[in-house]
């Protein structure tokens, strides 16, 4: 059975529901206007990536994306939203948004739908599945190959973090 020229299996089966059930959170986040549950939606997106990286045999990756995203960002996000203002009266949306975005959606689809299927995808030649997925080996790229791009976004996120207190201590101040 093949879904798109594509061969359906339990990974490719597991694959549409996890994407399915991304892109659900994903809408979710955007439709709501409560903060909390677009906290609660993007926690679902994160946990969902961390099921498309266990589904990769990327096990390390899948823990990370859990640890880091969904309980600690999203952890975060649910104090900045409890620490800051969040009226969102002003972000009413009008219905010709609506349907200007969907054509938007629409067509990014068939646009990607179009590129994957005349893409002509070359199959690995048996490839190690435990090759650069250890710890040891990801540390070891992390602090020699990508030692630089890891303290710049170590920085980000500190000026990140920084800047969310700076906003919280402001609107306490008033």
């Amino acid at each position: 059975m093949t879904f798109l020229g594509v061969p359906l299996s339990g990974q490719m089966i597991a694959f549409f529901i996890l994407a399915l059930w991304i892109i659900g959170c994903g809408v979710a986040m955007l439709s709501t206007t409560k903060t909390m549950y677009m906290a609660v939606a993007i926690g679902g997106v994160f946990i969902g990536i961390a099921g498309l990286y266990f589904l990769l045999n990327a096990e390390f990756l899948g823990v990370a994306q859990i640890a880091i995203y969904a309980g600690a960002v999203t952890i975060l996000m649910l104090f900045a939203v409890m620490l800051t203002p969040h009226d969102l009266d002003h972000l009413k949306t009008k219905a010709s948004q609506y349907v200007f975005s969907a054509i938007g959606v629409i067509i990014l689809l068939l646009v990607l739908i179009t590129g994957i299927r005349k893409t002509q995808w070359v199959p690995l030649n048996n490839p190690d599945p435990s090759a650069g997925n250890d710890v040891a080996t990801i540390g070891k790229a992390i602090f020699t190959q990508y030692a630089i791009p890891f303290e710049l976004v170590s920085l980000i996120l500190i000026v990140a973090l920084v800047g969310a207190v700076v906003l919280g201590r402001k609107e306490g101040d008033q």
